[in-house]
């Protein structure tokens, strides 16, 4: 039997029902936004909005003070936000951010051969000049990656995306920033929820096949022009 998204909804809808977690309709902005790429519409509300342009193929680095950041096929485009709600504007922004406040440089591709967080970390470092990646998926689940690990083996991850804030997101950039200047920094504080993984573990799933509908297996990385608005 096929299994179509509608039906993995109503049965994560009665998962979360039975966590008491029914999940929010939310209502529609008085001011909606065009999301046409040729449109640009300004919101009284000052809404912040992420673009992200492809600039074609990505190509690997030279510069050994940059750090590449891997997005998975979703991101900033067919999915907006983490599975907390976090917008993917404050967690690209917090990230470029952190690594800038180490001094170095930020650069961002997509990757769309795969909805794996740790082989987009890992296909990140290798583009990275420095050696040094990170990878993220819609839902925030995030890895700091070197190019010559394995792709399961890693230098950070924070497999627990629902407890990643925004301060978090910071901190994972500036490691990433001290990994690639050759300094051992201490891992980044992970919190830990024992309920977090049952409770979301539904919503997760949908997100991560919606995810995995974008992916182009062989596909090549695309170079990103990230533009904060």
């Amino acid at each position: 039997m096929a299994i179509s998204e509608s039906l993995v909804r109503s049965v994560i809808e009665e998962v979360l029902k039975d966590f008491g977690m029914e999940e929010k309709k939310e209502a529609a902005p008085n001011h909606p936004i065009e999301e046409k790429t040729n449109i640009q519409v300004f919101s009284p509300e000052n809404i912040k909005e992420l673009e992200l342009q492809e600039i074609g193929e990505a190509n690997v680095g030279t510069r050994s003070d940059e750090v590449v950041i891997g997005v998975c096929p979703a991101f900033g485009l067919h999915q907006r936000k983490t599975i907390v709600e976090l917008p993917h504007y404050n967690v690209l922004r917090e990230i470029i951010a952190g690594i800038e406040e180490e001094g170095l440089t930020a650069r961002v591709v997509r990757i769309i051969r795969t909805s794996d967080v740790s082989f987009a970390a890992n296909d990140a470092a290798k583009l990275s000049g420095s050696g040094i990646g990170i990878g993220i998926q819609s839902k925030g689940t995030t890895v700091i990656h070197q190019k010559d690990l394995l792709p399961l083996n890693n230098l950070e991850l924070f497999p627990q995306a629902p407890l990643l804030d925004e301060e978090t997101f910071r901190q994972i950039g500036k490691n990433a920033a001290k990994y690639a200047k050759g300094e051992s920094p201490t891992p980044v504080p992970v919190k830990n929820d024992q309920m977090a993984r049952p409770k979301y573990q539904a919503k997760a799933a949908l997100l991560h096949i919606k995810e995995t509908q974008y992916v182009k297996l062989g596909a090549k990385p695309i170079a990103l022009k990230v533009i904060f608005k």
